[in-house]
């Protein structure tokens, strides 16, 4: 077994999102050590040191992990999808035994089950008294999202609402799940924070650790030509914004090439974006989702530029796709991105059609002098980070 120590050099000195810089210090303090061990994103400044030699304790070269969702695939496609399939390989390739918990199979055993997602609190129970780790790896996209006030009169409503309302009205929310499990797993410090403060995680269950890439868009395949298209790589919702950014992008005849594919054909916005496409066929290209990965890729080494301006978000999996393949990122202006990428991409507030054309414009003119974002992690390095957690655990 390979064990892992990391060791972090942070020197935030250049972070732009004002609310993520005043809390800062205050996070890093109340996690102590923890940020450092996990810190995830500033890649460039952060160092592995794997020890080949390092002793292999029996237990956990014999651990059993299971992965749990609570949503078929076959209704909500996407990067929460990518995520779970890619953490189960990188989980493999590390030499953990991990299987997809069978609801059917009475005779599964495991030593811990990996939900993604948030579990329900009575599920946690029921693992504990057979005596398995649980660990939720659970998306504040939504809440992450909100201005300021709107996080602080949610907190005021959920903490009135556990001291007054009977919790077998309030079961179904989830909300002590986070206090339950034995291990919470953030994307991005930002998460962790308010797992933590709105949810009442323990500060010493708290793990960061953030989605990796493939080794395709990973690969140096040298500089290719960058050409007038820009890309977005995002399923056809309304939360993903792509229809308007394709009116945005007709506005400021900019060329933008969209890649996903809706929940349902029979969506009023799909049909919506749809229709808009077509009309504007000149300037917005639509064929559907890219499926290969290696094509995915060259899209992403070869485009103008990569656009996401979705009203939420976790930690994009086709923005760290794309910024691996070192496309410039335009990017909502939020604190996972600001978080993530600091001074390595532009960001675009969710406003009007007609400032977002004027951001957009203004982009593709600067997209070949903008610096390129840093490479983010493999899934075998994720693996690596998931692995030393659930090594914690089950000492």
């Amino acid at each position: 077994m390979i064990k892992l120590r990391v060791r972090a050099k942070f020197t935030a000195d250049r972070l732009s999102y004002q609310a993520f810089q005043d809390h800062r210090n205050r996070i890093s303090e109340r996690f102590s050590g923890q940020f450092d061990q996990f810190r995830p994103f500033l890649i460039k400044r952060t160092e592995f040191f794997p020890l080949e030699n390092a002793p292999q304790t029996a237990h956990f070269a014999a651990v059993k992990v299971l992965i749990d969702h609570g949503d078929p695939f076959l209704f909500t496609h996407g990067g929460f999808q990518i995520q779970i399939e890619q953490t189960k390989l990188a989980l493999e390739a590390n030499g953990i035994d991990v299987e997809y918990l069978r609801w059917w199979d009475g005779s599964q055993n495991c030593d811990l089950v990996h939900y993604f997602g948030r579990v329900p609190e009575g599920y946690v129970r029921l693992a504990h008294g057979r005596g398995i780790k649980v660990v939720m790896s659970e998306l504040m996209s939504d809440l992450s999202a909100r201005p300021p006030i709107a996080r602080a009169a949610q907190k005021t409503v959920t903490e009135f609402l556990r001291r007054t309302v009977p919790a077998s009205l309030t079961v179904r929310l989830g909300w002590e799940s986070f206090r339950l499990v034995d291990a919470c797993i953030a994307l991005t410090p930002v998460e962790a924070d308010l797992m933590q403060h709105h949810f009442g995680a323990k500060p010493e269950r708290l793990h960061v650790v953030p989605n990796g890439v493939e080794e395709v868009f990973l690969r140096d395949e040298g500089s290719a030509a960058r050409g007038l298209w820009l890309v977005c790589t995002a399923t056809i919702r309304p939360l993903k914004r792509v229809l308007e950014l394709a009116q945005a992008a007709v506005a400021a005849q900019v060329r933008v090439w969209i890649l996903g594919k809706p929940y349902s054909e029979e969506d009023p916005y799909t049909k919506a974006f749809r229709a808009f496409a077509k009309e504007h066929s000149d300037v917005i290209r639509y064929e559907g989702p890219v499926n290969d990965r290696a094509k995915l890729a060259q899209i992403y080494r070869e485009a103008r530029g990569f656009v996401l301006l979705s009203t939420n978000e976790s930690l994009s999996l086709s923005a760290l796709e794309a910024a691996a393949c070192g496309c410039p990122l335009l990017l909502s202006d939020l604190p996972w991105a600001r978080c993530v990428f600091e001074e390595y991409a532009r960001y675009c507030k969710i406003t009007s059609v007609s400032e977002t054309a004027k951001i957009l414009r203004r982009f593709a003119d600067e997209a070949h002098n903008l610096p390129r974002p840093p490479k983010p992690r493999s899934w075998k390095e994720i693996g690596l980070m998931l692995k030393s957690v659930y090594e914690k655990l089950l000492r």
